[in-house]
């Protein structure tokens, strides 16, 4: 969607923070909202109408949540620390979308995740490139260029971080191999974010790409 202001209401935060991230598209791949299941469920819409108390309408609601989550990743904050989640995509098709924490052998992923979400998780979330998958009608990160900014998805990330002083002080293995890391840790910093990171409802307006209060 592309209105000039968007009005971030309770029930789109509400909506936002059940969103079940799961992993998508060919590599390197990004966080995607998960197809069948956006909301924790099968009954997509059930699961608006829940929410927003309207049996109508669903359709527009969840369309306008492209914008709402770009708002929501752009504007929310989070501090660092280690978190705990309760993986719906356990439960759901393993088929429809990936899961960075699936085991490749048995196809099992855990029900529970513990994960730590540093600083530079955190300066990722706000430069992911969020957009709208057409064929599967969910918001998602694009998979192909998972990052704002030009060139390799890994050179975009190395840009945003380095003013993020714990990255450049990491040096326990090779850069390129921490960055690749690093995206992949998307899904599940991504999923803590939504569910945990502060934001109030609002007015916001799109200048040059970035969402801020109007």
């Amino acid at each position: 969607m592309n209105d000039a202001v968007y009005d971030l209401t309770l029930e789109r935060i509400a909506l936002i923070r059940r969103m079940v991230v799961a992993w998508g598209g060919a590599e390197p791949g990004a966080p995607t909202i998960h197809p069948e299941a956006p909301y924790g469920s099968l009954d997509r819409d059930g699961d608006i109408a829940n929410v927003t108390g309207d049996d109508e309408g669903a359709e527009e609601e969840h369309r306008a949540l492209e914008d709402g989550l770009a708002i929501f990743a752009q504007n929310a904050a989070l501090k660092p620390s280690r978190y705990q989640y309760h993986n719906a995509l356990a439960k759901l098709d393993q088929g429809a979308v990936g899961d960075v924490f699936r085991d490749a052998e048995t196809g099992e992923t855990p029900e529970h995740i513990t994960f730590a979400v540093t600083p530079e998780h955190l300066a990722l979330i706000p430069q992911l490139n969020y957009g709208w998958d057409g064929a599967r009608n969910v918001p998602r990160v694009d998979p192909q260029h998972p990052y704002i900014g030009a060139g390799s998805y890994t050179a975009a990330m190395g840009r945003h971080l380095a003013a993020v002083p714990e990255a450049a002080a990491n040096d326990d293995e090779d850069s390129q191999t921490r960055l690749v890391r690093l995206h992949r840790e998307m899904q599940p910093a991504l999923q803590i974010f939504l569910r945990y990171a502060d934001l109030g409802p609002g007015a916001f307006r799109r200048t040059a790409g970035t969402w801020t209060p109007a």
